[in-house]
């Protein structure tokens, strides 16, 4: 069924008229745990859904399993200290692969090495990210071998209630927020919305839907600058990496940097999704439609079907 993915929603509101085009009548189950405490402030978005929205409080969900089950919570917190050390380890190793990338770029190549290099330099980030995502494989791993979920009688009665909403909703939403309490409270309840129920989201959700989740930040403020490999999500979307705020997160004028980041990830298309953006999936498409933004191998961005680039200052 269809897959719509917008841009951020606080300065250009496009959900309503998304949700009205998939042209279903009922319930709209809503997502939106990467709000943390603010998830029952849902009067706004209830609104932009017509009043039809029901929240399944994923987040509110979590808190109560972490309460109520001591040793899933245990278990839970000490993963969550060991994924922390992870990403700091990464990041170091990250970090130093996408500084080699870029200095081989600005090297000169008299003999016509250069091109070689790079490639190599490449490789070698895409070995650090691979790393990374073993490592935090075997991370889940252990958290299933020692706090089984489908062990935890809260987490069953917890399930039953958000497959019960889902079975009786047309349609999914998934807001923003923060993605790693999505991601965790999607992983934590199974939610996987069936593959014929139409999913319309945004940010952090529509990072969820894909199969990596790539956080990314030029502008950061932190020793860390690389896009981060943080995750894998719903894989709803396996081709597409989901990039929103893209224009103010990403240095869009150097094409030597999108260089990198693209080639990282040579299988999968960097779909921008700034203000106003309403990119819609049908059945079984999974590569960006139409109209879509997308990081090109050379670092250019380019409109899916356009047959025109636009250079990432602007069009030509």
């Amino acid at each position: 069924m269809t897959t719509i993915l917008l841009g951020p929603q606080r300065f250009t509101v496009t959900v309503t008229s998304a949700v009205r085009s998939l042209g279903v009548e009922g319930p709209i189950a809503m997502i939106n745990a990467g709000w943390e405490e603010r998830e029952d402030d849902d009067a706004e978005l209830l609104g932009l859904l017509d009043g039809r929205g029901r929240n399944l409080r994923l987040y509110h969900r979590l808190i109560d399993v972490m309460t109520k089950d001591a040793a899933f919570s245990k278990a839970a917190l000490a993963f969550r200290d060991r994924q922390e050390e992870l990403r700091k380890f990464y990041g170091v190793r990250l970090q130093a692969a996408v500084d080699a990338a870029h200095a081989v770029l600005h090297r000169s190549s008299p003999h016509g090495l250069k091109t070689a290099a790079f490639v190599g330099a490449v490789q070698g980030i895409r070995d650090v990210d691979r790393w990374y995502t073993d490592q935090l494989k075997q991370l889940y791993r252990e958290l299933d071998r020692d706090a089984p979920v489908w062990q935890s009688e809260t987490v069953g009665w917890h399930r039953g209630e958000i497959e019960a909403v889902l079975a009786d909703s047309v349609a999914v939403v998934i807001a923003g927020g923060h993605v790693g309490f999505l991601l965790q409270a999607l992983r934590m309840f199974s939610v996987e919305p069936p593959e014929q129920l139409p999913i319309v989201a945004w940010s952090a959700g529509a990072m969820a839907l894909t199969e990596r989740v790539v956080l990314f930040h030029d502008f950061t403020p932190q020793q860390v600058t690389a896009a981060e490999c943080h995750d894998h999500g719903l894989a709803r979307l396996p081709g597409v990496i989901a990039l929103p705020h893209a224009r103010r997160r990403l240095r869009l004028d150097d094409p030597e940097r999108l260089a990198v980041l693209a080639r990282r990830f040579p299988s999968r298309q960097l779909v921008l999704l700034d203000d106003g953006t309403v990119l819609r999936f049908p059945t079984g498409q999974t590569t960006a439609p139409p109209g879509a933004r997308v990081i090109t191998q050379t670092g250019t961005v380019e409109t899916v079907g356009a047959g025109d680039e636009v250079a990432a200052g602007g069009r030509r």
